[in-house]
């Protein structure tokens, strides 16, 4: 009986396709893979470091186990043989894809000088039953051959999902008011299940704080990712990972609890309230990873556990917190045998055929003793073992251990015994390799490949700039940096004692300034480029490249600060205001220019004009002192006076807001503005800003209850986001299109809106969008009779808007109105207040992706 065949999911939830090929003589073919993997949304895994010496052999293995796909692409290169391995990386990928994977096979002919052991490989995978090939000679014919093929796959493997799965259920959201998964390591955990369990026991026995305390590289964060990932009938609500390693202070740690929760910093209240009130009535668990660096900060936390009682956390520390209620679980060094089973094990990635034979047996137990079993410091000694037997090993470490250890004094000694080991293994790397790792301590929480690249070219070394490429690789291989996958392109990071140390080596060597310069540059450069992406059709892939390097755009800003460099953070955070939307950070954007405004320097036009906007335009319904519109006015001036007519056309819509919003509104003050604003959006070919100008303009006369109007302004804001590929911008306008609809009396037409702007808010995570929508189905259901139904989204909304920070910021909904006049009908529709409070109640609980199906239903 032949094997079941491998079920195949619906593209719309990110298959993964593992591209193995040769990564120079390919480049165009790789290109044109990837976009044909993408234009069917499925994610491509492509090692940018693949087929090079020396491969990652454990983390491409576990990427090919958790794939879908397997894509080989040859031509004439077989790939580099590392020493003592039998085959190169490129067929080393083939011959470790699972059994079960299905296999698309792509040869580019003519092959004048193909290498006589990829004709072998070709021969064996010609008779590979599991292997579909075919020959191709462009770029372009892999991208069509390609996509064709991974859509009969998926067709063909379609029927049998569905008999081999349980039933359907109710596609996974993408809404941030539910916890991200967990970080998911690519190695298994050794030697600590004991460790495990008695945390577990902890939190069982109603601990909720506990502190794994132990130094640098004992594997405190490892174990609490093994322990959080069943976090069992204590925290229904699940885990949530909140990487601490860039935190500093209080608001480092409540920012990045804010951005770990989905909370939303929209700057119309304290974040650390609309965190609290994220928290209060939820049952989680908080990793809270690497908090040594932000110890002053520790009782955010306790404060936090107070306001929230279904709450728990687990922090791993160097130190211990020293707060009320801390119970501490010191973790200890592996002992023996793990050590040694951990040091097998990593030493497989580098030589597969590695084991402890009676001949090495002793010098791997000296290895073990000399690193004081810490997981980190076994790591990284077993990278060398690809170069260097383990006699070698051992008594190059007996010689080099001693004499680094007794160098820093004022660490704790498996703490200096790791420092140790770093170093070690850094003084053994090439003179461009050490001065790159030195270099990659800027990033913060991860960087690509083009980062590293810009920084490396900024700072040569010895007059020359390191060639990136090879000396990451190295890096990689040794163990000093991690590679990671993501759907879009290799990404790395280092651990944050390997960070701490590549710091140090630029501080020593007088670099520091200048690598944070030229890091600061990248993202400026970035914003440049993204600028005009994140108003069109690109939004979406900006947005998720964006969000991964937040923590870069904050160092970036934060550096350029310090120096202050008022027009360079201006600038970096003008260019990605659309992220700063989309991702809920304008409120830390406006204390970054509270900051410029408050240096009481000189500031030329353009960046003060950038600073009262960022300052203003948020908080334009919190105005007692009625100053919001003559700084906005300001604004408008200044932006008009060095001809940035985007920035002023802005200024006049924020302004436009603040005069509507004033105890005594002006709408004609109102119209003027937005008219202008509308002139300046079309004069520049801004249909971006056309688009929000038009929205605003529609808003104005709903105020004046012209309605008719109104909808004519919405749909031609939609016509325009539509046409520019603006999903963002698409949802808003729908969304307002709604409501001119439902109060003209076309409750289908506004379901139908508000049911289109909830599928696409939930397909961008935009929080705001999914709440809006929600309302808007509240209103619908009200306006049917539907109590129950109303009552339950809107309970989910209010949820929603709590737990994203969302509650306080002014809507724009006109729910309640259809809510009272329900509710006002009373017996005539058999509605009572009663049965609607106990259905607001219920869909406080409900999660986010059934009140969204739910929503959904009363669309026609």
């Amino acid at each position: 009986m032949s094997a079941t065949p491998r079920v195949i999911r619906t593209p719309d939830q990110r298959l993964r396709v593992f591209v193995s090929s040769t990564l120079k003589e390919l480049a165009p073919e790789r290109r044109a893979a990837r976009a044909a993997i993408e234009r069917l949304h499925l994610a491509p895994v492509m090692f940018e470091l693949g087929a090079r010496p020396h491969p990652p052999r454990e983390l491409y293995r576990a990427y090919l186990e958790q794939s879908d796909v397997f894509v080989g692409l040859y031509w004439e290169r077989y790939g580099w043989v590392a020493p003592e391995e039998q085959v190169s990386g490129l067929e080393d990928e083939y011959n470790l894809c699972p059994p079960e994977l299905p296999r698309l096979i792509y040869i580019k002919d003519p092959a004048p000088g193909r290498e006589p052991r990829l004709s072998e490989l070709l021969d064996r995978i010609r008779n590979d039953d599991r292997a579909s090939f075919k020959y191709i000679e462009s770029p372009k014919e892999l991208q069509v051959l390609l996509e064709a093929d991974l859509a009969i796959l998926l067709a063909e493997r379609f029927e049998l999902s569905r008999v081999a799965t349980a039933p359907a259920q109710p596609a996974v959201t993408e809404a941030p008011a539910e916890p991200p998964a967990l970080p998911a390591p690519l190695t298994r955990l050794i030697g600590r299940a004991a460790d495990v369990e008695a945390i577990r026991g902890m939190l069982a026995s109603g601990a909720r704080l506990i502190t794994i305390t132990g130094p640098g590289g004992m594997g405190k964060s490892r174990l609490a990712l093994a322990a959080a990932a069943d976090p069992g009938d204590r925290s229904p609500d699940g885990a949530v990972f909140v990487d601490l390693a860039p935190a500093r202070d209080e608001n480092g740690v409540i920012g990045a609890l804010a951005q770990a929760l989905g909370v939303r910093d929209t700057g119309d209240a304290p974040l650390a309230d609309k965190v609290t009130t994220a928290l209060r009535d939820r049952r989680l668990l908080l990793l809270l990873d690497n908090f040594e660096q932000a110890l002053p900060a520790a009782p955010v936390v306790t404060a936090l556990l107070a306001a929230a009682p279904g709450t728990a956390a687990i922090v791993t520390s160097r130190s211990l917190l020293r707060v009320g209620g801390e119970r501490r679980y010191e973790l200890g060094p592996l002992p023996a045998d793990d050590a040694a089973a951990l040091f097998v094990e990593r030493a497989h990635a580098v030589r597969p055929d590695f084991e402890i034979t009676p001949e090495n047996a002793d010098d791997v137990a000296r290895i073990c003793t000399a690193l004081d079993g810490l997981p980190l410091a076994l790591e990284l000694a077993a990278a060398r073992v690809r170069v260097l037997p383990p006699r070698e090993l051992a008594r190059r470490l007996d010689r080099r251990l001693p004499l680094l250890v007794g160098g820093a004094r004022d660490l704790p000694e498996r703490q200096r015994t790791l420092r140790a080991t770093i170093d070690w293994s850094a003084q053994l790397l090439d003179r461009p390799e050490r001065a790159l790792l030195a270099q990659l301590g800027v990033f913060e929480g991860g960087f690509s490949l083009e980062a590293a690249e810009a920084v490396a070219a900024a700072v040569p070394v010895d007059g020359e700039v390191v060639d990136v490429l090879p000396a990451l690789a190295a890096l990689v291989d040794n163990s000093l940096v991690r590679q990671h996958e993501d759907a879009d392109a290799a990404r790395f990071s280092l651990l944050a004692t390997v960070r701490e140390y590549a710091l140090e080596q630029t501080q020593q060597d007088g670099t520091l300034d200048a690598v944070r310069d030229a890091h600061a540059a990248f993202y400026l450069a970035l914003g440049e480029r993204a600028d005009a992406a994140l108003e069109g059709a690109a939004q979406h892939d900006w947005v998720v490249r964006l969000g991964a390097d937040t923590g870069n755009l904050r160092a970036a800003v934060r550096h350029l600060l310090d120096r202050r460099d008022w027009p360079g953070a201006a600038q970096l955070a003008w260019s990605l205001y659309v992220y700063w939307w989309i991702a809920g950070l304008l409120g830390e954007v406006r204390g970054w220019m509270d900051e410029v405004l408050a240096a009481d320097e000189p500031l030329d036009d353009r960046t003060r004009a950038i600073a009262l906007y960022f300052t203003q335009a948020i908080t334009f319904w919190q105005d007692p002192a009625g100053t919001v519109a003559e700084s906005l006015t300001e604004s408008a001036d200044l932006f008009h006076r060095t001809g940035v007519d985007d920035g002023e056309a802005l200024a006049l819509i924020s302004l436009a807001l603040a005069v509507l919003a004033s105890p005594h509104p002006d709408p004609a003050a109102a119209d003027d503005a937005m008219a202008r604003s509308l002139d300046l959006f079309r004069g520049s070919g801004d249909r971006w800003g056309e688009a929000m100008a038009q929205v605003m303009l529609g808003r104005v006369a709903l105020l004046r209850q012209q309605v008719d109007a109104a909808l004519a302004h919405f749909e031609q804001s939609l016509e325009l986001a539509r046409d520019n590929g603006d999903e963002l911008g698409v949802t808003i306008a729908q969304h307002h299109r709604g409501w001119a609809r439902l109060l003209l009396g076309d409750a289908a037409g506004a379901a139908s809106d508000f049911a289109a702007c909830l599928a696409l808010s939930n397909r961008l995570g935009h929080a705001e969008g999914i709440a809006y929508g929600l309302e808007g189905m509240v209103a619908v259901a009200a306006l049917a009779g539907d109590a129950r139904r109303a009552g339950r989204l809107l309970g989910a909304s209010r949820s929603l808007r709590e737990r994203t920070g969302l509650h306080n910021v002014p809507a724009f909904s006109f729910h309640q109105l259809f809510v009272d006049r329900m509710l006002a009908a009373g017996g005539t529709a058999g509605v009572d207040a009663e049965t609607f409070e106990a259905a607001v109640a219920e869909g406080r609980s409900l999660p986010a992706d059934q009140a969204v199906a739910e929503a959904e239903g009363l669309s026609p």
